[in-house]
């Protein structure tokens, strides 16, 4: 069932995004060269679909919200494995955690959003022209 509004979704991806760019160093395995990589390189993915995407937030709107919830559910499940897949989930917890539970958020918010944005940031007058 998806009842995350659009609205909602939409912030949290510019800020997950950047949080995802910043993650390396706010959590300190910025010396992982794998671990901190991966959320650099999603983080920067996050954001640039997130502009093309066709809801409150995108800039261009040149894809539909479904197209980029099945992004954020790959992109998610990435990130969830990542720590196996790249070779550092025997690290302590602060390297590879951040990894699983924001991939696993991820994909929660892929498979829980709504398929259609609402365009409740516009004015009124912005719609009728």
């Amino acid at each position: 069932m998806r009842f995350i509004p659009t609205k909602l979704h939409a912030p949290l991806d510019y800020i997950v995004g950047v949080a995802l760019i910043a993650a390396p160093w706010i959590l300190q395995f910025s010396e992982h060269t794998a671990a901190t990589v991966i959320p650099i390189v999603l983080g920067i993915g996050l954001i640039a679909y997130s502009l093309f995407t066709d809801y409150e937030l995108g800039l261009w709107r040149t894809f539909p919200m479904s197209v980029h919830n099945l992004i954020d559910i790959a992109a998610g499940a990435l990130l969830a494995v990542s720590p196996w897949l790249f070779g550092f989930a025997d690290e302590s917890a602060n390297v590879w955690a951040p990894h699983l539970v924001v991939g696993l958020a991820a994909i929660f918010l892929g498979l829980t959003t709504k398929q259609q944005g609402g365009y409740s940031y516009r004015k009124a007058a912005d719609t009728a022209a």
